[in-house]
């Protein structure tokens, strides 16, 4: 029977116990369910413009995957929502050195806007170990 366990690192932003960062179902197998995650630091400051809201994002990822004992080669789908197209072709680039040549399922949605105005960039992702 599978299990499930709420997950919110100490290196990702305090979700103020609103949401969990990500959910670990384990059984046979470890499938880590990641909330989208945007470009907010841990100590809870927003980083400024959409490319240092991808790398945030992604090191938040990073971050929650490390929690589990998993990497970037975990992942199998990420969702990434952008507010604007300019910045495909940096989501583009820092995915891919975030993957180191991984490859996973993925859609790309540009969006009128997130949960806040400040918010660029969210990234969801899933990861099986």
């Amino acid at each position: 029977m599978a299990s499930t366990k709420l997950i919110n690192p100490p290196e990702v932003h305090d979700t103020a116990g609103r949401y969990a960062h990500a959910v670990a179902i384990e059984g046979s197998h470890k499938r880590l369910v990641m909330s989208g995650q945007i470009g907010v630091r841990p100590d809870g400051t927003t980083a400024e413009g959409g490319e240092a809201q991808i790398e945030q994002a992604l090191a938040n990822i990073g971050a929650i995957l490390a929690s589990q004992g998993m990497d970037a080669t975990n992942i199998v789908k990420m969702t990434v929502f952008l507010t604007d197209a300019a910045l495909i072709p940096a989501w583009r680039e820092r995915r891919n050195r975030f993957l180191a040549g991984h490859v996973s399922a993925s859609t790309l949605l540009i969006v009128a806007g997130l949960a806040s105005p400040e918010f660029l960039v969210e990234v969801e992702a899933e990861a099986v170990a």
